[in-house]
């Protein structure tokens, strides 16, 4: 599914370029030709306020306030040599300072450039006709910005979608592998249970068979963790001391003996709301996984401390270590370094906590070749 999404992601961003670009060019085609047409109808309309202004009582000035008239969309302002101002148009002004709001406006059409000059006889006497782009063009200006925004929204909810839809198949194969690998070991773990009691009747004195008999109960056990993958376990006042002895205890009768572990446990530790089974699988792969980067021999310490708010349970390891790099990496399903391992176990972990106890799992510290401490945190 990764894989495909790829592919996917990567031509999504190419499209959404293309189409900036493609905006970009096109907009900036029509903002240029109708900055020329704006250029030529004001050429126009100063050569008919300079006829306005040489007028004289027999000139017919129809023609000429037609076109000075006609236009409603382009602001204008007319000052004379010494740039006081003649007359303006189309123009928003500030009811309270009409001259500072003027001069505002003049300033930014002069800086643009936009200026014309009319001369209105021989002796020198000018006026400067000063314009702005119309509401037309300074929209047209903006589209393309409004424009890559959206497509970019699209881009971002079309890849937020995508990964909706990967983690949510993602969840479906867990869950469906979780409840069938559970369904799956139902049937030989009833089987295994009956003859372990036919065993204990016909052999009572039998050393092995109460061993076997709680081997038999620890895959009872696995086969209930898969079980409650996929739906909401209930959580209930635990013994959070008492859970992370049992797992230390079953931990150390199954391991090197070159492994030393160490637990730093509160005396007085109040009860934690928890899912006892879910929580005891989490601290094991947390177990595991610390032997496993050991490579059988080292020191695996366990400590718990309580804040105003968290509870901290550390998994500390000398083993070879993480990169930085890997951090979250390390929780991401198939991602492992053993030659034989699916790499389930920290996503589960991670699932697990986050999802069923509302709390945090993180490498909260890793050092190449000194070792490792995982951290949980649980909300009080």
């Amino acid at each position: 599914m990764l894989k495909q999404i790829r592919p996917i992601k990567f031509w999504l961003i190419l499209i959404a370029v293309i189409i900036a670009i493609s905006s970009l060019y096109v907009s900036h085609s029509l903002i240029s030709d109708l900055s020329a047409e704006e250029r030529i109808r004001m050429e126009v309309w100063a050569e008919a306020m300079k006829n306005l202004q040489t007028a004289d009582g027999n000139t017919d000035l129809t023609m000429v306030l037609k076109v000075l008239n006609a236009n409603h969309t382009i602001p204008v302002i007319v000052v004379d040599q010494n740039e006081d101002v003649q007359t303006y148009r189309n123009i928003e002004l500030s009811p309270t300072d009409t001259i500072v709001s003027l001069k505002e406006k003049l300033n930014r059409f002069s800086h643009e450039g936009n200026c014309i000059r009319i001369d209105l006889n021989g002796g020198g006497d000018y006026l400067n006709v000063y314009y702005g782009p119309s509401l037309m063009l300074t929209r047209l200006a903006v589209y393309p910005y409004v424009q890559l925004a959206v497509v970019l929204i699209f881009v971002l909810i079309a890849i937020f979608a995508l990964l909706s839809s990967k983690k949510a198949e993602q969840n479906k194969v867990w869950v469906g592998l979780s409840k069938e690998t559970a369904h799956q070991l139902g049937t030989p773990i009833s089987s295994l249970m009956a003859w372990t009691e036919l065993l204990k009747a016909q052999y009572p004195q039998d050393n092995l068979i109460p061993a076997m008999a709680e081997d038999v109960e620890r895959l009872q056990m696995i086969a209930n963790r898969f079980s409650k993958i996929g739906s909401v376990p209930e959580l209930e006042e635990a013994d959070l001391k008492a859970l992370l002895e049992r797992v230390t205890d079953y931990i150390s009768h199954r391991t090197s003996n070159k492994v030393k572990i160490i637990t730093h446990l509160p005396d007085l530790l109040p009860p934690v709301r928890l899912n006892v089974a879910l929580f005891e699988w989490v601290i094991e792969n947390l177990c595991k996984n610390a032997i496993d980067a050991m490579g059988g021999a080292g020191t695996l310490t366990i400590s718990v401390q309580e804040t105003s708010r968290f509870w901290h349970i550390d998994v500390a390891d000398t083993g070879k270590g993480i990169d930085k790099r890997n951090f979250e990496t390390v929780f991401a399903p198939g991602y492992t370094t053993k030659k034989r391992g699916w790499g389930l176990g920290l996503s589960l972990a991670r699932r697990i906590v986050v999802e069923y106890h509302s709390g945090r799992i993180f490498v909260k510290q890793s050092e190449i070749n000194k070792g490792t401490i995982f951290r949980i945190e649980l909300k009080k």
